[in-house]
């Protein structure tokens, strides 16, 4: 079994880093969540400077068998027609990686028919998952091997000099494993957790959470913790989420988690090492169904609200400016002394 060596952030020096902060030329708190954000990099890199170093996106693409029982309006070809278009270059994550810096890798994890090209990397624990409502989704072998996959790429990228992290995914269906997990990790009622996902009908709406209810009745005797939950109703890319979660966080990155399935891996990694939970940025808070749930239950309070919920990584590859610009005031901005300027929070 994989187990992770996460350290909780020391606090020895919290009273230095935030008197940085509030001897920059500001009032007090007047950068708002800029200022959090500074702090939490501060504690992470234990450094008087702050360093945003090649930040990386692995978007993990793998198929799932309840998507072939007519939960989504997309048919499970789309996620390999995406692998593809991740390629060439044409997606909402490439743009946005390459508008703002982020190296980009795309990881098949498990879809049904394999891609023949070298800029995907293969990390494959089967053709798909089993349909969740009929069978576990996978085998707990597979899981640990999803885990062992993961923090291989996060070694990789790791020694690359990489600091900074973020997890996308592609895979038809997989909201429907998320909406599952969720409702097995918070014990909650599936209609709570599962939303429309690619933007089903109502009919459609019906059938998932009816398969969906019938997936954590069947296997809630046996998910008793966030493994034995992965390996019931999870996804292929949602176990290397959660694995790379939780070796990023071994490494001391900087963890920008984006919607509602990569929070779904985030609730597993905290269940599986709490630790992990100090390193983790929420990007941003997803329009899907049962999302705000999942932020309340982190105590998570995301960067951006933009009613996104196309997944990918999309919402976290938009949230690295606001990560730069915490560094970058943190490190730059001058102080009242530097800039003899009068520091009226020290006045009577």
């Amino acid at each position: 079994m994989n187990n992770y060596n996460i350290h909780y952030l020391n606090n020895d020096r919290d009273a230095a880093i935030q008197a940085t902060i509030d001897h920059k030329t500001k009032p007090p708190g007047a950068l708002g969540e800029l200022e959090v954000l500074a702090r939490q990099l501060a504690r992470i890199q234990q450094s008087s400077r702050l360093n945003i170093s090649r930040p990386v996106m692995l978007v993990f693409a793998a198929d799932h068998g309840i998507a072939a029982h007519g939960v989504s309006i997309a048919p499970q070809a789309v996620t390999r027609q995406m692998v593809m278009n991740f390629v060439a270059g044409g997606a909402a994550i490439n743009v946005f990686c390459a508008q703002n810096g982020w190296q980009m890798e795309v990881v098949d994890a498990g879809i049904l028919e394999p891609v023949d090209c070298e800029q995907v990397t293969q990390c494959r624990l089967g053709a798909g998952t089993h349909a969740f409502h009929l069978a576990p989704a996978m085998t707990q072998r597979q899981v640990e091997e999803g885990f062992d996959y993961a923090r291989a790429l996060v070694e990789k990228h790791h020694q690359l000099g990489s600091n900074v992290i973020a997890f996308g995914e592609m895979g038809i269906g997989n909201t429907s494993a998320a909406a599952a997990i969720m409702s097995a990790m918070m014990d909650l009622d599936v209609a709570v957790c599962v939303g429309r996902g690619t933007g089903v009908d109502d009919q459609t709406l019906t059938l998932k959470r009816s398969l969906i209810a019938r997936a954590v009745e069947r296997h809630k005797p046996v998910m008793t913790g966030p493994r034995e939950i992965l390996a019931c109703v999870g996804g292929f890319e949602i176990v290397q989420i959660t694995g790379a979660i939780l070796a990023a966080a071994e490494k001391r990155m900087l963890v920008v988690i984006d919607g509602f399935i990569a929070s779904a891996a985030a609730m597993l990694a905290v269940s599986i090492n709490a630790a992990c939970r100090e390193y983790m940025v929420f990007a941003h808070e997803s329009s899907e169904q049962g999302h705000q749930l999942m932020l309340r239950l982190l105590d998570a309070r995301p960067l951006l609200r933009l009613g996104l919920r196309l997944g990918e990584g999309t919402g976290a590859a938009l949230a690295l400016p606001l990560i730069q610009a915490a560094a970058n005031f943190y490190n730059d901005m001058a102080s009242f002394d530097a800039a003899q300027v009068t520091d009226v929070s020290t006045q009577d």
